[in-house]
């Protein structure tokens, strides 16, 4: 497998992403996030809200990912996370 190209990111500051999503996956987007307000009681949630705790999860739940970044060193971190 390829060696991941970046190194490690310095600056913690947010950084806005723009993307275009199809049409089906926007839409089970706004499902999720109207099914997820109902069930947690919370007022509507909205649906780019719940992109990055999605990214999230899905890196921290891919063993393949994990394994490629205890293989290069990382110990199970993120290259940018604090030692």
């Amino acid at each position: 497998m390829t060696k991941l190209r970046l190194g490690p990111i310095a600056d913690d500051r947010p950084v806005r992403l723009t993307i275009e999503l199809p049409a089906a996956v926007h839409r089970d987007l706004i499902e999720y996030a109207r099914l997820l307000s109902r069930e947690s009681g919370q007022d509507e949630i909205m649906p780019a809200k719940l992109v990055v705790p999605m990214l999230a999860r899905f890196m921290e739940t891919d063993r393949g990912f994990r394994k490629q970044r205890l293989k290069a060193g990382f110990g199970g971190r993120a290259p940018s996370d604090p030692v």
